[in-house]
């Protein structure tokens, strides 16, 4: 498979990735906002914008000043914030056109229907009105071509670059959530262990599409440690860390089968996820969380560019 190609396909599928994770995100800050005073609404809508890494980009553009409107237009529209999700949801579009001998008809119509409907809905400021409608429509969106994937496409090397480039994109996207719960979401130390604490714990839940399975598995309880194990180590839910991992080292293992050997991604993948599998929450605890998730981020994007040399990604 030619590295142009297989970059097209790894960028398709994180680009949707990350549109879908910002819009869970900003769904998320919006149910908790609905339910706070002004202060603290505007203090649920800066952890949005700190999560996605755009507090300096926001700040010269609107200051201080975290309305909802703001927030939630800035991260998704706004042509001076270059991870907005319309921009995402063009640069898959593009890579989808570029790779289209490679995907199935049904995929290239899922990204292709998927960008129209967002530039239309993303053609005039969102209104807190309307913010609802657009978030769902958005997250279904991205489910049709995941869906048009799973369905359609041969097990094959280029089925196998969708797969690794979802999951390195959303291990990373649960790593910074989680990360910033601890720096962020909480006014101060005295707040740990209250009920504000418990709801922010269940807003970042809700932030990677987990509420209900934690609740399920916990018979309702919100315990931050059982949350942060479930979102690191749980390899049952999709999204947690564990799990990308062995996604990730399944389909890698599936290209070095079809190439016929083994890249220097497959040992730094194997080291990790080998430690990963190995870990305890109480283990990471220990050593901290914050420095544990540093450590992961930063690896994480190791292979994510071992990947892309390995496999002689072109621009």
């Amino acid at each position: 498979m030619l590295g142009r190609s297989a970059n097209g396909i790894f960028w398709l599928f994180r680009y949707l990735e990350r549109a879908e994770n910002t819009v869970r995100l900003v769904e998320a800050g919006f149910r908790m906002a609905l339910t706070r005073d002004a202060k603290d609404a505007s203090d649920e809508w800066r952890s949005v914008i700190v999560t996605l890494g755009l507090q300096e980009l926001f700040e010269a553009k609107f200051g201080t000043e975290y309305t909802g409107p703001h927030v939630f237009n800035f991260v998704l529209r706004d042509k001076e914030n270059p991870g907005n999700v319309l921009l995402m949801c063009e640069l898959a579009r593009t890579n989808a056109r570029m790779v289209r001998t490679g995907i199935t008809r049904e995929v290239w119509e899922a990204v292709n229907e998927s960008w129209m409907k967002v530039k239309e809905l993303l053609a005039r400021p969102v209104t807190e009105t309307r913010l609802g409608d657009v978030l769902d429509c958005i997250r279904r969106q991205s489910t049709q071509v995941r869906g048009a994937m799973e369905g359609t496409m041969l097990r094959n090397e280029i089925y196998n670059f969708t797969r690794i480039g979802s999951f390195i994109e959303r291990a990373d996207n649960t790593a910074r959530i989680l990360d910033v719960k601890y720096y962020v979401l909480l006014p101060a130390v005295s707040y740990v262990g209250s009920s504000l604490d418990n709801v922010q714990w269940e807003n970042v839940l809700r932030s990677v599409a987990g509420e209900r399975a934690y609740r399920w598995l916990n018979a309702g309880r919100m315990d931050p440690r059982g949350i942060a194990e479930f979102m690191l180590l749980d390899g049952r839910f999709p999204r947690s860390l564990a799990f990308c991992y062995s996604k990730l080292r399944s389909n890698l293992a599936s290209l070095a089968r079809e190439y016929g050997e083994e890249m220097e991604s497959h040992h730094i993948l194997r080291n990790a996820d080998s430690e990963l599998h190995a870990l305890t929450v109480d283990a990471i605890f220990d050593q901290g969380l914050h420095e544990f998730i540093g450590r992961f981020i930063a690896h994480n994007t190791q292979l994510a560019l071992q990947i892309q040399r390995d496999y002689r990604f072109v621009e």
